[in-house]
Formats: C-alpha cells, structure tokens, sequence
C-alpha cells in the first residue's frame, strides 16, 4: 500500500541533491518554489547529500533550507547549529592519502569548511571534461574548491578519488577495515573512481541526529533520493521516495516513485503527498 499523509503534521523532508533536487547541477526553478511552498506551509526541508557542506554552492542553496546532511552523513545541522561533523581520525588519514598516492589516484578531500585538491588535480579535472562541454553543474564545484599542494595534516571527512588504474575497493583494503567505498557509475572516470568515507557512515545518521535534535519521529521524515547512497535515507524516512530510472535495489527501498528533475518531479510530488501551501 502507498503511504498517505495525514493531515496537519509537521514533516521533515531530506532531498538529495543530484539528480534529484538538481539536474547536472541546475536547480529546475519548479523544485526552488516547492521548496519555498513546503516551507510556508510549516515543513522543514533539508538537503542530504553525498557533497560536503563546502560543495553546496550558492545556486543549489538559492531556495532556502532548514539545514543540511551532507558529506553522506559526516555533518548535519539544523540552522546555525552543528550537530554531526565527523572526520578521519589522523593516523587513518595518513594511511589514506599514502594509498591514494601510491596508485596514482587524483583526489578531493571533502570537508565542511572547504574540498581540498592539489592544483595538478584541479587541471586535471578541467582538461577532462566531457566532449560536450563543462556542465554548469561542474563549473560551479571546480570553482567552489581550495587549491593546497600540500594536503597532509587536513582534516576530512570523506575522499572522491577519480582516474587511478587500481579500483577503490582495492586501494581501501589497503587503508584498512575503519574505511568503506561507493564506486561511481561513471565508466570513463576509471576503476579508481568513486567515494571512501568512514565505515558504517550513510545519510540515515546525520537524518536521525536531526530528528532527535528536533524532537520528531521516523513517521515524520520523507526522503527522496536516485542514487546506492540514498538507500538507509529511503528506508529510515517514514515516506522514501525514489526517483524513476534509479537502480532496482534504490527502488526496493521506497514506498513511492518520483519523475526526476528535468522533469520537476519533486514539485510533482510534494504536490501529490499534500506538503505545499
């Protein structure tokens, strides 16, 4: 059965980011009025995402929230309050940063306050941009990052890793057991490619930090994500909407289906769950 929503109820609605919220990085301006129509009608609403708080640039945060979960989970907040803002202990970073290095990877290191890149992996990524053209999506995040040669003793909390030969599986074990990966789906970015965060960090964490914070229940969440780190959201939130065309087992853990952003969908969808003024 589709879950309803009664009447009257004060929810807490997370939104994943890209291809979710944001289609290649553009905001369709349907989502920003739905964002700003839930909000008046007394929800709050929450970005929760794979991106570090430092990567949330200032159009995808034109429309207003709440607070954000970002980095997967490594913070959240409610409004100016700090509630999650977990990193990599130092020995770990070392042992990580050294893998890395050792096979050939070009990284970013992900943070709240700043996404840290040597300034050869910076080139790298502008030179490798798609044959179509640099997206808005990925002028935006290049722009937004902090150049540092020298990258040791930073602290983060998650590492994207592109183009290395070794796959990031691989180059974890040999970081160690505190350590997990997410590959990414895009092939041409290599076998390397992907995310490394701390073991057992997911999106529904930094949720349940703000449901506790404010006082809310489960029941109260709804979570609308596409991608393998939304599944603990959509199975944690009381209402999880995936969004079409997102792998099966990212299917299997809603309780509804959403059209994606080039499409509006969430205005779609906050329309049909009755969340708008």
């Amino acid at each position: 059965m589709t879950p309803t929503l009664s009447g009257g109820r004060r929810r807490a609605l997370f939104l994943d980011i890209d291809g979710t919220y944001a289609h290649h990085g553009v905001v369709p301006p349907e989502h920003e009025e739905a964002v700003r129509s839930a909000r008046a009608a007394g929800h709050l609403v929450f970005l929760c995402t794979g991106r570090p708080l430092s990567l949330l640039t200032p159009r995808i945060v034109a429309a207003g929230f709440d607070g954000y979960v970002a980095g997967a989970g490594m913070y959240a907040s409610v409004g100016d309050t700090v509630l999650v803002n977990d990193t990599f202990p130092a020995d770990l970073a070392v042992r990580a940063l050294e893998a890395l290095d050792a096979h050939g990877s070009l990284y970013l290191l992900e943070a709240a306050e700043a996404t840290y890149a040597r300034p050869a992996t910076i080139d790298a990524m502008t030179r490798r941009s798609p044959a179509g053209g640099m997206s808005t999506g990925r002028r935006d995040i290049l722009a937004a990052l902090t150049p540092a040669e020298d990258l040791s003793g930073l602290a983060f909390g998650k590492v994207a890793s592109f183009h290395a030969g070794t796959p990031l599986a691989q180059i974890a074990r040999v970081v160690g057991p505190e350590v997990t990966v997410l590959p990414s789906s895009i092939p041409e970015l290599g076998p390397g490619a992907g995310e490394m965060f701390l073991a057992g960090m997911h999106k529904a964490l930094g949720i349940a930090a703000v449901v506790e914070h404010l006082g809310l229940d489960r029941e109260d969440v709804i979570g609308f994500g596409d991608g393998l780190n939304d599944v603990e959201m959509l199975e944690y939130a009381g209402v999880g909407v995936a969004i079409e065309g997102a792998r099966p087992s990212v299917l299997a853990a809603a309780d509804r289906v959403a059209r994606g952003p080039q499409h509006a969908g969430l205005a779609e969808a906050f329309s049909d769950l009755g969340l708008l003024a």
